[in-house]
Parts: C-alpha cells; structure tokens; sequence
C-alpha cells in the first residue's frame, strides 16, 4: 500500500513568546495491495449534519477512493478491484446498513454511495458491527476499516468496546474526521484507530476537504512500502529546533537550528509499519500571532510516494509590546582589498560625547483595551550626599491594544543619553566609574469614558 497515511501534531495549541512544544511526524506504510490482499469496509456517517455540501463531497471522497483503489489493483479498465481485493460500503446514522457485501464490483460501490441520503442520529457502535460483519474469519485478505464521521456518538451503545474488538482481531482501523456541525471529537477518533493514533487518524477542516483526505489516504495503496525514506523538515524562522526526543525508525540529523534530516531505510516492506519523530522547538521572536509551525516539509522515497504533511498552527502571545524609537540608522562603509587606509566623510552622522546609553523598559500593568495611555519617565543623577540631579524625561503616547481583556503592555527601548560631562564624578572623562541615577514613571489614560454632570437647576 505504500505510505498511506501521514501526520504532523503540536503539543499544543498556544504558548507563550518564549514557550516551546513538541511537534510530532508521523507516517505508516504497508505493502502493496496487488501481492498482498486486501478486503476494505467503508464505513461512511449519513447522519442528519452531513446534510447538503457534506454529504455531496462526501460522495466525492468516497468515489475517488474507490477509483484509486480499482487502479491500483489493475481492474479498473473491467470496473472492478483486482488482484483478489474486495471492498464493502457501510453507512450509518441512528442504525447502520450493509449497502453492499465485499465486492469487487465498481459500479457496485459507487451506485451505493449515490444513494446515501443523510438524516437521523449518529451510532457508531452499529457502523462497527456491521462492518466487522462483513469480514470473512476464514479469509487471509487483509482487513481495513476506513471509518469516516462527522459528529460525536447520539445513539446506540459505546462504540469504544466494539472497535477494541476490531482490533484485537487483527482489523486495520483508520479514521476520518470532518469538523461539522455535531463537532467531531478527536480524542475519540484517536481511541478507536489502530495505535499510533497520529498516522491512523486524518482531520478534514472542512467538507470541501473530504475529497483530499480520501485520496490521502488511497492514492499510494498500490506501492510496496517505501524504502530510502529521506524526510526534510524546515520549521518556520520565528521558531528553533532544541532537541530530538524520539525517533522511531531511522537516524535523524540537526543539519541546523531549524532543519532536520530524517532518513529511514525502509518501512512498511513486509507488514504494517508506522514510525514517529518527536522534537522540541522553541519560539524565539518577539512577534504575537497565529504561525505556521513548519516553513516546508519535503518527502522523497525510491517508490515516488506522493506525500502531504498536514500544516499546523500555534496562537503566539507576546503580550502588547511597543517600541517608541527606532534605532539609529548604520552607516555603510566599504574598504577595497589591499587598503591599509580608508577616509570616510561622515557629516551626516552626529557623534556623542563621551558617555553611556541608559536603555529602560517599563510594563504597563492591566490596561484596558482601546485606551492610549501618556506615559512619561524621568531621570535623575544622585551625587554622594544624596542630592538629585535632572538628566531627562521622556513622554511617549502609548497606542491602544485591541485584545479583549486587560493586558500588561510593555513599552521597551526607552533610551537617555548620559554624557560623561554631566557626571557627579570629579574624573568625567571615565566611563570606569559608577553612577547612581534614579527613574521615576508615571502614567494615566488619554482616553476615557467620565463624563461630566451637567446640572441643570429649574426654579419656579
């Protein structure tokens, strides 16, 4: 079957400016259908929210699965699956019915797949029966189930007892998500699907997704695994790789600090085979928002398997950050080879005195959102007895945020020229010596809600 499922999972959803998490590749392949026999139920909800477009592409999906699947075996030109596969549709609602036995038959299976209609509640427990039903004990055909739903169970007993049992009985259980309108619960995919639940468990966003998440899932059903698997990983730049927690199958190198090199002989060649990559990246820009984990994932194997890594997202919060002033712009200077002697004109650069740069960062606790804040920073110098001395004061107008709570704002890069002239050391022409200075902030709202009685006094 070649490689006929592949994942890739973050720990989690949303972390900090510094956080990190773990991202997880995963990928299963299995020989090919043709020299290894393969009997497939599809097992497809026609519950009342898969009503209108869901159902449609659903169809689509289904039909594009079958085509592939016909392909691969070499019957397609006579409509049938061959080499000795066999395929059954199953579709369920508030119970299940056995649309179709295992057939070869592609006008069959198709002509069953027109039919679904969708309406009723949704009973997961009879779809599994009824397609371990089909299954011949006595058949040494491989046994799939492809479970394909769109909503959490409303009828029927528990489900997780029935595909346990798939299980154990050597059924091949993989299962497709569409996050609809019940709302699909992953957890319970990841519970029913043979383990690892990350390379048996595929999530369509969307319905006009469905067709891709079929065809994923059958396109390469006909190669003989994957040999001299070379799997290239580049996270995004506002990310960096930490460590390599594990790997399952093959050797991976850290070719830098955001690509990974991961390399596996072979995998899936006599049997069913997943392996798993763990590593931990760590976010390092100071930038909030929503971010692709990864910048590209390339797949390459001798087989040509034709691979699509899933492309997850992490909400980044760097908290309200603003930067008043901007840094000084460079100068280029260029010096030719072989000169020992460059003069450069810089009249356009203003040189300081003698002196240090002090650079303050203040947070602004709980403000509110769409209020400004004034904020202004003084600076004094302390001589040895104690006595203060001005050396500036700075007033910023800090823009609003738009988050929907209170948020601490950190205004960052406040800087105060401090020339050695102005030092209360005797030795001013010295940046050895220690300086005692004292910032004092203060801060208030622009914008505000108060407004002011007017009173209107009536006399009679």
């Amino acid at each position: 079957m070649g490689i006929n499922l592949v994942n890739k999972t973050i720990s989690t959803n949303e972390i900090a400016c510094d956080g990190t998490m773990e991202v997880t590749l995963t990928l299963t392949a299995s020989p090919d259908i043709v020299s290894n026999p393969t009997d497939i139920v599809l097992v497809l909800d026609r519950s009342g929210s898969m009503a209108g477009t869901p159902i449609e592409n659903l169809k689509s999906g289904a039909d594009k699965f079958i085509d592939i699947i016909a392909e691969a075996t070499g019957g397609a030109a006579m409509g049938e699956i061959g080499s000795g596969s066999r395929m059954a549709i199953v579709s369920f609602s508030d119970v299940a019915t056995q649309d179709t036995p295992l057939t070869t038959s592609v006008s069959q299976l198709k002509n069953a797949v027109s039919d679904l209609t969708a309406g009723g509640s949704t009973n997961h427990a009879d779809a599994f029966t009824k397609a371990i039903e089909l299954f011949d004990p006595l058949s040494a055909n491989a046994k799939v189930i492809v479970m394909f739903t769109d909503g959490e169970t409303t009828a029927g007993p528990d489900p997780d007892v029935v595909a346990a049992a798939a299980r154990a009985s050597g059924i091949i259980i993989y299962c497709i998500g569409l996050v609809g309108r019940d709302g699909v619960d992953e957890a319970t995919l990841d519970n029913w699907a043979t383990p690892p639940s990350a390379s048996h468990v595929l999530i369509a966003p969307t319905d006009q997704d469905l067709e891709q998440a079929f065809e994923t899932l059958a396109q390469n059903i006909s190669k003989p695994g994957a040999t001299n698997i070379v799997i290239e990983e580049t996270v995004n730049p506002d990310f960096k790789i930490l460590s390599v927690l594990l790997a399952e199958e093959g050797t991976v190198v850290k070719e830098s600090d955001t690509t990974l090199k991961w390399s596996i002989p072979q995998l899936g060649v006599t049997a069913n085979q997943s392996a798993a990559l763990k590593f931990v990246v760590e976010h390092i820009t100071d930038t909030t928002g929503i971010k692709k984990v990864n910048a590209s994932v390339v797949y390459s194997d001798l087989e040509q398997n034709h691979v699509v890594f899933p492309d997850p997202v992490v909400t980044v919060d760097c908290g309200a950050v603003v930067f008043p002033e901007d840094c000084p712009k460079p100068i280029n200077i260029a010096m030719d080879g072989c000169e020992d002697t460059v003069y450069y004109n810089m009249e356009d650069t203003v040189l300081e005195s003698v002196g240090r740069i002090l650079q303050l960062d203040v947070k602004l606790k709980d403000i509110c959102p769409r209020k400004r804040v004034a904020l202004c920073i003084t600076l004094n110098e302390l001589d040895e007895h104690g006595n203060e001395y001005k050396r500036g004061i700075k007033f910023i107008t800090v823009p609003a945020h738009y988050y929907e709570h209170c948020k601490d704002v950190e205004v960052r890069c406040i800087r105060f020229i401090l020339p050695e002239d102005l030092s209360t050391l005797e030795n001013t022409t010295s940046l050895c010596g220690q300086r005692q200075l004292v910032a004092r902030a203060m801060a208030h709202y622009v914008d505000y809600d108060f407004e002011c009685c007017k009173n209107h006094i009536t006399i009679s």
